[in-house]
């Protein structure tokens, strides 16, 4: 059912993911531009593929199971993600590219959250379900 509080996480979390990068910038670069996640085609896709995973599983619910799975594989992404933003604002030294680190580099950060709450309540279903059918 599309009224549960998981779904409601997912489309947050999509949001996020794909609303938010068009917002907040990641860095700004010596010469003083705002760098966004459109300025780079794969923190672009890793962005959006994100939005996607969590749309696509907001339509899984009548197979939790794989709904579940979708929501570790998106908090994974994620966590791919924010480790392309540490690598990319700690290795250059001297700071020559990234002179001023931007809100937007928490945006998997917060779509991590987000991702976990909708799998807690998952799992909380999931549960529910089993309970139930132990009692038939």
């Amino acid at each position: 059912m599309l009224q549960r509080i998981q779904s409601i996480y997912l489309l947050l979390a999509a949001g996020v993911s794909a609303g938010l990068i068009f917002v907040l910038h990641l860095w700004v670069n010596n010469e003083g531009v705002h760098m966004f996640a459109k300025d780079n085609m794969l923190y672009l896709g890793l962005f959006l593929g994100s939005a996607l995973l969590s749309v696509i599983s907001i339509f899984m619910y009548k197979n939790r199971k794989s709904q579940f799975m979708l929501g570790r594989l998106n908090i994974i992404l994620n966590f791919i993600l924010l480790g392309f933003f540490v690598y990319q604002s700690l290795n250059l030294s001297g700071e020559t590219a990234v002179s001023e680190k931007g809100i937007g580099m928490f945006i998997p950060i917060i779509s991590i959250v987000l991702l976990a709450l909708a799998n807690k309540a998952i799992k909380k279903d999931e549960d529910l379900v089993k309970s139930v059918d132990r009692l038939r």
